[in-house]
């Protein structure tokens, strides 16, 4: 259509959502000033934007992994920047994948100047999936699992792993359809606030999770080694109590998690862990916005009194991973996730801790845009999660490296 310049995305217009890509236009004039715009719609209908303004180089080309940004969304080079500074425009709004099987479509424009984008010079779409060629999504309501299961294609012998998110609930599929389209039999189990799953259950019980690990570990491709368990937040301190309570689990991973059981109580076999005690009335809503600020609505974790919520992590014969950011608005998960591997270290276990300045609560996949306030699923009121764009966005290419890295390790 007339189009001046070429905006190509490489090696493939098409790729994974966690796959970095190398974003090019050529056909521009040397030195030529342009602002380059990726604009992705959720299946809500809710856009999210940036942008970041260019100068050719002397050949008429650029190439983002090379050529600096000089404004917009973020500066310098940063050759996924368009992606990791996507903003809602309606405010508050977290991007979040709820269909696997369809992807993500990132337009990018060119358009010339710094200034009013009122003439496009070119564009392309970049299909970010969330599964894999050949990984297979498979519903599960057996018992009272609420879950679904993805397998990567072929006979295997794979890596089993459970999938758990926090307290807003719901089944989350799209971190466990890529780490199946990355070689792991992944099943990502509801616990919370889903189907017949009430929004805040009285009690959770261990049993469940016992029943979606001995699911997981009857599925013929999944390697009979032990399997592993991956949690955020609330599913975090679960991950914890899955490897300590339950056999056969051989890594936990807790990202932003907490060493204590929080918010529901946990019935185990003859035995229930309370919940960590804390106080509403010391949650700070910001007048004008009414965003609500929860890091220090719970009990000091260092008071005795609170010692029988704590998950004893250091009898589990599993390998650990702890992640967090220091910049984690929403509770004080750097102390928390500190705490256990203290305990852990104590008593000779192996045990991986990372910290990450600038982060917030919410480590997600790569590329995925930092979300630093949204509405919680179960309470209805707008949380404040924390994270700068930039520190945000390496700590989640790092972290997702990190837990690849030490499941294939350890299973």
């Amino acid at each position: 259509a007339g189009m001046l310049a070429r905006v190509s995305v490489l090696p493939s217009a098409s790729c994974l959502f966690d796959e970095p890509v190398q974003i090019r236009v050529a056909g521009l004039q040397p030195q030529q000033a342009v602002t380059l715009r990726a604009s992705l719609l959720d299946e809500s209908g809710e856009l999210f934007q940036s942008h970041a303004l260019y100068r050719a180089g002397s050949s008429g080309e650029l190439d983002l992994s090379r050529s600096p940004a000089l404004g917009g969304s973020y500066l310098g080079v940063e050759p996924m920047g368009l992606l990791w500074a996507l903003q809602s425009k309606t405010p508050y709004k977290r991007l979040a994948k709820r269909n696997v099987l369809t992807p993500f479509c990132v337009d990018l424009e060119v358009y010339e100047g710094h200034g009013d984008m009122s003439r496009l010079l070119g564009k392309c779409t970049n299909e970010r999936w969330f599964l894999g060629e050949g990984v297979k999504r498979i519903s599960v309501r057996e018992g009272r699992l609420r879950a679904t299961l993805f397998l990567p294609p072929g006979p295997g012998p794979f890596p089993g792993l459970i999938d758990l998110y926090g307290s807003g609930g719901g089944l989350i599929e799209y971190r466990a359809s890529l780490l199946a389209s990355r070689g792991f039999v992944t099943l990502a189990l509801a616990y919370m606030s889903f189907e017949d799953i009430p929004a805040m259950p009285e009690i959770l019980e261990l049993s469940y999770f016992e029943e979606a690990v001995n699911f997981l570990r009857k599925q013929q491709q999944v390697k009979d080694t032990g399997i592993g368990v991956l949690g955020l937040s609330k599913g975090g301190d679960l991950a914890l109590s899955v490897a300590t309570f339950l056999p056969g689990i051989k890594a936990a991973v807790s990202i932003s998690g907490s060493s204590f059981n929080s918010f529901v109580p946990l019935k185990g076999d003859g035995f229930t862990i309370p919940v960590h005690p804390y106080d509403l009335g010391r949650m700070k809503i910001s007048d004008e916005s009414g965003i609500v600020d929860f890091s220090d609505v719970l009990d000091d974790h260092m008071d005795p009194a609170t010692w029988d919520c704590r998950i004893p992590v250091e009898r589990s014969l599993a390998k650990f991973l702890f992640l967090c950011g220091l910049d984690d608005k929403n509770w004080k998960s750097d102390l928390y996730c500190r705490d256990a591997a203290q305990r852990l270290q104590q008593h000779g276990r192996h045990v991986e801790f990372y910290s990450y300045s600038g982060a917030g609560h919410l480590l997600e996949p790569p590329y995925l845009p930092l979300c630093k306030v949204s509405i919680h699923r179960v309470l209805g009121m707008l949380v404040q999660w924390g994270g700068q764009w930039r520190e945000h966005a390496k700590a989640q290419e790092d972290a997702w490296r990190r837990i690849q890295a030490f499941f294939w390790q350890h299973l």
